[in-house]
């Protein structure tokens, strides 16, 4: 099946399971907002735990905090993005649609990736087990003209962009024979920069209002913060200062469901360190952040880095964890080395004096910062997308399957009666206000046993106990394990101490 066809699968899973709905579906939605459903609200929380949890339970020296969505306005000054937010912007003049210059070079660049497997697949399939994979990319003239073309693509891309040159940006496109994937053709505007932030006004009268932005990033929060911190939690350099919230951006294209939304969720975390250690402490953030990704068991393969060629203005190094998505490998997490831009800057425009004191050398520096930054829709979506699967099983039978992380998953367990009657659902119900206290648990009743395990199966629940007249008898129960589908009969007193170290976010804490 192609991969698209998955990914249409997985938006329409969402949506009939109750993990993601469109927002304000009955008024015909809104673009590139979404809601979370009762078990994606659950999953989504059990993401933020486990981040939460990895950062500040496990580490002494960093802590949390929880800023306001509305700042000062001249915070947005202050960290460029009043100046410097912005977006290459193209529209189409024949469909009247909006794209981003820089998405459609990459989608070309992608395109060519594509043109290069291809090749590859169809030779690994001629030869077989004789295919010399190394030896073919180096000497096929179809995959030689195909990575000249798209190195030749990325390096005057590169250049472009570094220079934010939108003239050349535009010309890129025109040579390359880009079309509007809606009209077809390439009746192009001229490129020009677009400014992510949405504004709004605070006041009570339209004299006295001031503009203000809603924060297109929540690490502005912890940097004007910073020094509360430091000094009320008698915090040493180096320590940490982590937050969740939410974050908006007008994006131009907003686009493959969760992926880029205009309204969404961040987890990210502020590190304070010496001037001069920052490049050592980037490379160790970058393999504990890596650690936390592949502790969820997806296999390493479905992971890599990707080194920032065009930095931001406040960085001197940035890296990107990227996760093989339905539709190719993309962004997740960011690892950057902020150096001190962002402090200097507030110290600039608010005329403070925010320099830390370090007791050891007696003197004030400003810090150097190393961020790590993880959208929680985007690790969201790509927990679904790994755990997704058609599965055929033995006689010819399928069933749909998410094989979510046991310590993710919105029901951890479900207790199921084998029937509605002869004292069974009262058994099951004594066992469901047992463990309720312990894990989320759901408890269902209708339908064929079997069609409750596939309808368990979908929404990802890892364990399912049966009830049954056997149990009424002896205090046991049949426990089902969602991956391998083996039953093993169980003592109820048991069921608490065999699932909690399974399911809870504790036994994945303990493998980083």
């Amino acid at each position: 099946m192609a991969q698209e066809d998955v990914f249409k699968k997985i938006v329409a899973h969402c949506k009939e399971y109750g993990f993601v709905f469109p927002s304000s579906e009955i008024y015909d939605g809104l673009g590139a907002v979404y809601d979370y459903g009762q078990l994606g609200v659950e999953m989504k929380n059990n993401i933020k735990t486990y981040w939460w949890q990895s950062m500040v339970l496990l580490h002494d020296n960093i802590v949390g905090i929880d800023s306001s969505i509305f700042m000062h306005p001249t915070i947005w000054k202050a960290s460029g993005h009043v100046d410097a937010f912005n977006d290459p912007l193209i529209d189409n003049r024949d469909s009247k649609k909006r794209y981003r210059a820089d998405v459609l070079i990459e989608d070309q660049i992608a395109k060519y990736d594509e043109k290069i497997e291809k090749e590859v697949a169809k030779a690994r399939k001629r030869f077989g087990d004789s295919f010399d994979e190394a030896k073919y990319r180096a000497t096929s003239a179809n995959v030689l003209e195909h990575v000249a073309k798209r190195d030749a693509l990325h390096e005057r891309y590169k250049k472009a962009m570094n220079a934010t040159d939108l003239d050349e940006l535009k010309q890129i496109i025109i040579d390359e024979e880009i079309v509007c994937p809606i009209s077809g053709t390439r009746n192009w505007t001229d490129v020009r920069q677009f400014n992510l932030m949405f504004s709004t006004e605070m006041g009570s009268t339209a004299d006295g209002s001031m503009k203000i932005y809603l924060r297109p990033e929540t690490a502005q929060g912890i940097f004007v913060n910073y020094l509360n911190v430091q000094k009320t939690g008698r915090m040493k350099i180096p320590f940490g200062i982590a937050q969740i919230g939410k974050a908006f951006r007008n994006e131009i294209v907003a686009r493959q469901f969760i992926f880029r939304m205009r309204e969404f969720e961040q987890m990210e975390m502020q590190f304070f360190i010496k001037p001069g250690t920052e490049l050592d402490w980037f490379a160790k953030w970058k393999q504990t952040r890596m650690a936390w990704h592949q502790a969820l068991g997806f296999g390493a393969d479905h992971y890599r880095f990707h080194d920032h060629e065009k930095l931001a203005h406040y960085a001197n190094a940035a890296t990107d964890i990227e996760f093989l998505m339905p539709f190719g490998f993309k962004e997740v997490e960011g690892i950057h080395s902020r150096t001190n831009f962002d402090l200097s800057q507030h110290e600039k425009y608010s005329g403070k004096n925010i320099k830390y004191f370090d007791p050891e050398t007696n003197e004030s520096y400003t810090p150097f910062v190393i961020e790590t930054s993880i959208g929680v829709d985007r690790m969201f979506l790509s927990v679904l997308c790994a755990s997704y699967e058609e599965q055929a099983l033995e006689g010819g039978d399928t069933r749909t399957v998410l094989h979510l992380p046991a310590p993710l998953a919105p029901v951890k367990l479900a207790i199921l009666p084998l029937v509605k009657k002869d004292g069974l659902p009262e058994l099951a119900h004594s066992i469901q206000n047992e463990l309720k206290f312990h894990f989320n648990c759901q408890y269902d009743e209708k339908d064929s046993i079997g069609k409750r395990y596939r309808r368990q199966d979908a929404i990802g629940t890892p364990y399912c106990v049966t009830v049954d007249h056997q149990s009424l008898e002896d205090k046991t129960v049949t426990l089902r394990n969602r991956d391998t589908m083996e039953q093993q009969r169980v003592a109820i007193a048991d069921l608490c101490g065999i699932l909690q170290d399974k399911v809870s976010i504790t036994s994945v804490l303990k493998g980083l």
